[in-house]
């Protein structure tokens, strides 16, 4: 499962972001390092099913359905905040680069009122400057990678001048696995400027510059205007500028306990929502569902779903894949229709889909079938979102 890294200066929502994304409640106060221990939760991306084009209901097994489109699980996980200085061990910087090793991507979150300061404590609204935040974390996530980079690089490439053999984006991927970097990361990052060839010849700016661009390739970030609700128009049409979602956590949180708990009808990433039953509100709480509709109405969302759906989809570039048992009625063997859907990447062949199923169907690929066309692909075969295939594999 994709895990996706929500990261961002102490105190500016991240974790009332997460707990609106995954509903799983975790300590939300007003003072820096609320968040410690990380936090692990399931979110969901949506995509329509496929079901529709058989006209037979689905009976999802790893997912959900609702209203002909599926809720995909991907892995949130929040961490300890982020202040200046982290790479040093500032804050609980080394713990927090710890706890995101594993990351695929990152949701960064920031305070697009202005209103926390460098080191996450509360500050007068307008106060603190949001894109500032996000400059910040791109630069200490830069510095992380470059330390590790450090530690023994002249070991590395005098191990590449010895031995000429081996490949520096080899040698650099390894040393950068425990990351998640792969060699393609590598090469991106190598291809981004005229490194020198000899590792030995790189200044202290070439392996920052090394480690810019490691970052880019390797871990892709969606930036969200988080209190968007109270943020001044001039500093929030700022952090959008920037790249930033504009974003409301408390009321996407809001929502989803009002649909619990019955009092109205809400989907996730919806822009509106209706009130079930009128009379069980106070005015208070109908006052507080207007405003929030009025915030809907403004941008289209909470910002929450559309920033999750926006990494997942736009910068990691996931397409939907179903697979099937039985080609012909889109079934696994016990009968389920369209049981489970892979988030994969884009490009990603019959044979590599086959691995994400089961190791062993990966290694006795014979053959797939693609369900919808009813046409015999090969192993290099490129799959399309939303396709439905079966493996033939080696019994």
């Amino acid at each position: 499962m994709l895990e996706i890294g929500v990261i961002g200066k102490p105190n500016v929502g991240k974790s009332t972001f997460f707990s609106a994304a995954t509903m799983n409640i975790v300590p939300i106060a007003a003072y820096p390092f609320t968040t410690i221990e990380p936090n692990k939760g399931i979110a969901f991306v949506r995509k329509r099913c496929v079901h529709e084009e058989i006209g037979t209901p689905c009976n999802p097994q790893n997912s959900r359905c609702i209203g002909g489109v599926r809720f995909i699980p991907v892995s949130l996980l929040d961490v300890a905040g982020l202040v200046p200085g982290a790479h040093e061990g500032r804050g609980l910087g080394n713990r927090f680069m710890d706890d995101l090793r594993q990351a695929d991507a990152f949701i960064q979150i920031v305070d697009a009122s202005g209103g926390t300061d460098r080191d996450g404590a509360p500050c007068e609204i307008g106060m603190s400057d949001p894109v500032e935040d996000i400059r910040f974390i791109e630069d200490e996530i830069d510095h992380w990678i470059a330390g590790i980079l450090s530690r023994d690089w002249i070991r590395q490439a005098r191990v590449l001048k010895t031995n000429k053999a081996l490949k520096a984006e080899k040698v650099l991927a390894e040393r950068l696995a425990g990351l998640g970097v792969r060699e393609v990361h590598v090469q991106s990052a190598l291809s981004s400027r005229g490194f020198p060839e000899d590792l030995e010849a790189w200044s202290k700016e070439d392996i920052f510059m090394f480690s810019q661009g490691i970052r880019k390739a390797s871990k892709r970030m969606v930036v969200v205007a988080n209190k968007a609700d109270i943020a001044p128009p001039e500093l929030l049409k700022k952090v959008v500028d920037a790249g930033g979602i504009p974003a409301s956590a408390d009321y996407e949180l809001a929502l989803k306990r009002a649909s619990e708990k019955g009092l109205i009808s809400y989907l996730p990433g919806s822009d509106t929502f209706d009130i079930r039953d009128e009379g069980r509100l106070t005015e208070t709480q109908r006052a507080a569902l207007e405003k929030v509709r009025g915030f809907l109405s403004r941008f289209g969302s909470t910002g929450v779903q559309r920033a999750i759906e926006k990494v997942v989809f736009e910068e990691m570039r996931m397409i939907a894949v179903y697979p099937v048992e039985n080609e012909t009625a889109w079934k696994d063997k016990k009968g389920n229709v369209l049981p489970d859907v892979h988030l994969v990447p884009e490009g990603c062949t019959a044979r590599e889909f086959a691995y994400r199923i089961h190791t062993d169907l990966g290694e006795k690929f014979i053959r797939a079938i693609d369900a919808r066309k009813r046409i015999t692909i090969g192993a290099d075969h490129p799959l399309k979102d939303g396709d439905v295939i079966k493996i033939i594999a080696q019994v």
